[in-house]
C-alpha cells in the first residue's frame, strides 16, 4: 500500500473538544512527512464548536505551515431532516466540506432513513466527504451508501480514530469491510483520515493501513495516497 501523504480531518482548540492549534497540527505533520493537511472544525451543533462567522476569514491564515499546505474545510453534522447544520453562505467558503452523523445532534430514524438523510447530504456541490460511516449506533445501508457516493462523486472515510474505539463503534470493523468491498465493486473513492482531535495523532493511519491491507484495497481508489490527486478530486485544482 502506497504511503499516504495527506490527512484532511482534524480538528483543533477552535472545535472546543480538541487541544492543538493550526500551527501545532502543521508542525505535527511535517514531522510524519506529510505535504498537505485539512483542518475541518466542527460544524453548529456540536457543543462548543466555532460560531459559523469563524468560516468568514480563513483566507487571513497562510496556505503554508512549516513547509506543509493546509487547506480549509468543515466536518458538518447531517441533521435529521438531511440537511446540513451550516448555512450555505459559509459552506461556500470552504475548500471542500465533510458531512457525517454525530449522535449529540442527531437521533436515529433507522437503516433506510439514517442513509437517506447522508445521501442527501452528498447532494451540496462541497461536501465531497462523508465521515467515519461506521456505527451501528445509527446504522446505514452500505449498497446504497456506495451507489449515493458514486452518483454525487464523494468518498467513503476508513477513519482511524474510529477503529481504535471498539465499544464505542458499534460494529465498526465488520462494517468497514462491506463498505470496503462495495467500493471495489463500483470504483468508489475512499479517504484514510486520522480525525485528530491532538498534534499527537496527525497523520495517525495505524489501524487503517491493517484494514486495508488486509482487504486488498486497490491503491488507485485512495484519494490521499497523492496529493495532486486528492486536490483535484475535491476541486482545488
Amino acid at each position: 500500500m502506497k504511503r499516504l501523504l495527506a490527512d484532511i480531518h482534524m480538528h483543533t482548540l477552535a472545535s472546543g473538544h480538541a487541544y492543538g492549534t493550526i500551527r501545532d497540527m502543521a508542525a505535527a505533520a511535517k514531522e510524519k512527512g506529510l505535504e498537505l493537511i485539512g483542518i475541518s472544525e466542527h460544524g453548529p451543533g456540536i457543543p462548543g464548536t466555532v460560531d459559523s462567522f469563524y468560516y468568514s476569514n480563513l483566507e487571513v491564515i497562510p496556505r503554508i505551515i512549516k513547509g506543509v499546505e493546509v487547506i480549509h474545510g468543515c466536518e458538518i453534522n447531517v441533521l435529521n431532516n438531511g440537511k446540513l447544520s451550516l448555512e450555505e453562505e459559509y459552506i461556500d467558503l470552504l475548500d471542500y466540506a465533510i458531512a457525517g452523523i454525530h449522535r449529540l445532534c442527531y437521533k436515529d430514524e433507522g437503516r433506510e432513513k439514517n442513509t437517506d438523510n447522508v445521501i442527501n447530504c452528498m447532494k451540496n456541490h462541497k461536501v465531497r466527504l462523508i465521515s467515519h460511516p461506521d456505527d451501528d449506533n445509527t446504522p446505514l445501508d452500505y449498497e446504497r451508501l456506495v451507489q449515493g457516493a458514486k452518483e454525487y462523486r464523494v468518498a467513503l472515510e476508513v477513519n482511524n480514530s474510529s477503529l481504535g474505539k471498539k465499544e464505542q463503534r458499534l460494529n465498526c470493523y465488520e462494517n468497514y469491510k462491506t463498505m470496503l468491498k462495495l467500493c471495489h465493486q463500483y470504483k468508489v473513492p475512499i479517504i484514510v483520515s486520522s480525525d485528530a482531535h491532538d498534534p499527537s495523532w496527525v497523520g495517525k493511519f495505524d489501524l487503517a493501513y491493517e484494514l486495508l491491507e488486509k482487504l486488498e484495497v486497490d491503491d488507485d481508489l485512495i484519494l490521499n495516497n497523492n496529493v495532486e490527486k486528492l486536490k483535484k478530486f475535491i476541486g482545488l485544482n
